[in-house]
């Protein structure tokens, strides 16, 4: 587990819906309000797809990423999509984005990745692990999730922290030392705390318990796998589900808030796409992040959760 891997990001991107769902439209669905929302959560929006499937959220992302380098799509070979909001049972919306990239020709390895809102870490981790056997060369990994339709309208307490998004990375195998460190768990949700069957169901109090712990040991795992202290980080970029769950975090291992980046106010959770949302947005404002190492850290349904630390 503590062998390194070499990984180069070579671009990110992102899609988000143009529907924007404030907590005031919020307020004509459900028995709540804006405060409420904001005040527990810190979530004000949430973007919603329309006419839009999870394959075409993906794409979307994808194709930021290629176009922000010019990037050369015949390298190509591999294709992870972390989501649980798939299109259909089969075929995987890897296979898809295959097709909405025009790459059916190309010999690529496609598939989906479920492990809910870590997704996007698992995916990482999956596709660096596949490229540092050097059978493959070029990967993209993507998270996304159209929430909006597992969502139950009739439950105020958790129809309020879903939004849907798309992110994407392209990844390479590189000579330069770029080293990237990955932890990842899981345990069986046996009381069902989080479920989705038709619509998403949840023991907000079980779920918050075991978020917190989970961001704290991840944090500490990471770091001690990577050999590093936390100033010699320079962003944390956390699942973006309860600003509440990030605040507990930098109280108990004593991280200054303004070390995490957070944009939850305008997304809430995209769950498997909330982490490359968040990394893309943080590349974009920083602009020269050239060998800057960052601290990835989820949690999510399973119950799964991990971390990873990689190197701009």
């Amino acid at each position: 587990m503590k062998k390194f891997n070499n990984i180069k990001i070579v671009s990110t991107g992102k899609y988000i819906p143009e529907k924007t769902v404030s907590n005031f439209d919020m307020e004509k669905i459900v028995d709540t309000t804006d405060e409420w929302i904001y005040s527990r959560t810190g979530i004000r929006n949430r973007h919603y797809s329309e006419n839009e499937v999870t394959s075409d959220l993906a794409a979307k992302a994808a194709m930021e990423a290629i176009k922000a380098v010019n990037y050369d799509v015949n390298k190509i070979d591999l294709i992870i999509v972390a989501t649980f909001t798939a299109d259909y049972l089969c075929p995987s919306v890897a296979s898809t984005v295959q097709t909405k990239l025009g790459l059916n020709d190309k010999e690529i390895t496609c598939f989906d990745l479920n492990a809910a809102c870590t997704g996007f870490i698992y995916a990482l981790n999956v596709a660096s692990k596949m490229l540092n056997s050097e059978a493959y060369k070029s990967a993209l990994v993507i998270g996304s999730e159209v929430m909006s339709k597992v969502m139950n309208y009739e439950d105020r307490n958790t129809c309020v922290l879903f939004g849907d998004g798309a992110g994407a990375v392209i990844i390479e195998n590189t000579k330069e030392v770029k080293p990237a460190m990955f932890y990842t768990s899981s345990k069986g949700d046996i009381e069902n705390s989080l479920q989705v069957s038709k619509y998403l169901a949840m023991d907000g109090q079980k779920v918050y318990q075991f978020a917190i712990k989970a961001v704290e040991e991840s944090i500490l795992k990471i770091l001690k796998f990577s050999n590093l202290t936390i100033d010699q980080c320079s962003k944390i970029i956390p699942h973006q589900a309860n600003i509440r769950i990030i605040q507990s975090a930098s109280k108990t291992l004593n991280i200054p808030m303004d070390k995490f980046f957070i944009n939850i106010e305008e997304y809430g959770n995209t769950s498997a796409a909330s982490i490359i949302i968040a990394l893309d947005e943080y590349i974009k404002k920083e602009k020269n992040v050239d060998n800057q190492k960052i601290l990835l850290v989820g949690f999510g349904g399973g119950f799964t959760w991990g971390a990873a630390q990689i190197t701009l």
